[in-house]
């Protein structure tokens, strides 16, 4: 695993205030946020911004930091290799809210990275201890669960109850740790697994709602009610719009640190047929309009 220079990825010195440092992280936000830069890597680079800050910004965290530091951090992890080789299990990190979406390292240094071996002011090693396996499992859980923040009750397989609290906005895909919960004393690991939902599709913290409009709606705009997960609002529809467009409803999606956003997609609907003046209405329509849309 790679040692993470924070102070190189925000480009200040070491000796910065937090001012500085609150400084460079808002200035590095900006230009590699996902909504504003065009560079291919703009979202892996405004995680690490975003993760730098939240360790340098912290009195506690970026003391803990600086005292190990490259050195230190390496030593450690020859002798977690070592350690790991030799009870047969791996050091790998699992994020659990509120942070889901750093990287190893962070994970590593401020999570369970710390939790296999015994330590004293930050870092210096006692003896190895031997720890349990963690065991894993899945939650499914609904689109609300996840947008509201929810404590669900699971059943463990030695039959128990167990209540978890479930982070707001947490995605598809991450791991919440509970501590100590596992059948053998050791950590469970719930990956979470969104259910299927009747109105929405997800992606990442952003979601999608497919908008069924008439013709006339798209052609002459109209204001139409549209479903959010926090209530319904008032959408103004552009005149001219067309299916397969989207319209943007930022911070509308699953919450977190950066909110995801809603997407609206249009979908416009012909009318059926269902008696001759509907019929006749069509051609009437075909003779007015003179169009052809594959010439448009």
């Amino acid at each position: 695993m790679e040692y993470k220079d924070y102070y190189k990825t925000l480009g200040v010195k070491k000796t910065a205030s937090k001012d500085e440092i609150k400084k460079a992280y808002r200035r590095l936000a900006r230009k590699y946020h996902p909504d504003v830069s065009k560079a291919s890597d703009a979202e892996a680079r405004f995680k690490d911004v975003s993760e730098a800050y939240d360790v340098l910004k912290d009195k506690k965290k970026r003391a803990q930091y600086d005292q190990m530091g490259r050195g230190g951090w390496e030593q450690r992890q020859q002798r977690q290799s070592s350690y790991a080789g030799s009870h047969g299990f791996g050091s790998a990190g699992f994020s659990q809210q509120p942070n889901a979406g750093f990287s190893d390292f962070f994970e590593s240094f401020f999570g369970n990275g710390q939790q296999s071996q015994s330590t004293n002011s930050y870092g210096a090693r006692g003896g190895a201890s031997s720890a349990p396996n963690a065991q894993t499992a899945t939650i499914n859980l609904t689109l609300e669960d996840v947008f509201e923040g929810a404590k669900k009750t699971i059943r463990l397989p030695n039959g128990k109850s167990l209540d978890v609290k479930i982070p707001q906005g947490i995605e598809e895909g991450k791991k919440i740790r509970l501590r100590g919960k596992a059948a053998n004393g050791g950590d469970l690991l719930l990956t979470v697994k969104l259910k299927d939902h009747p109105d929405y599709k997800v992606e990442n913290k952003d979601i999608y709602l497919n908008l069924l409009l008439s013709p006339w709606e798209a052609a002459l705009g109209k204001t139409i009610a549209v479903k959010t997960l926090s209530g319904s609002i008032k959408l103004k529809i552009p005149a001219g719009a067309y299916t397969g467009q989207k319209m943007r409803l930022r911070g509308k999606g699953l919450p977190g640190k950066v909110a995801g956003d809603q997407y609206v997609v249009i979908n416009i609907l012909t009318p059926p047929i269902k008696n001759d003046a509907d019929q006749k209405m069509y051609e009437k329509m075909e003779k007015h309009f003179q169009w052809n849309p594959r010439k448009s």
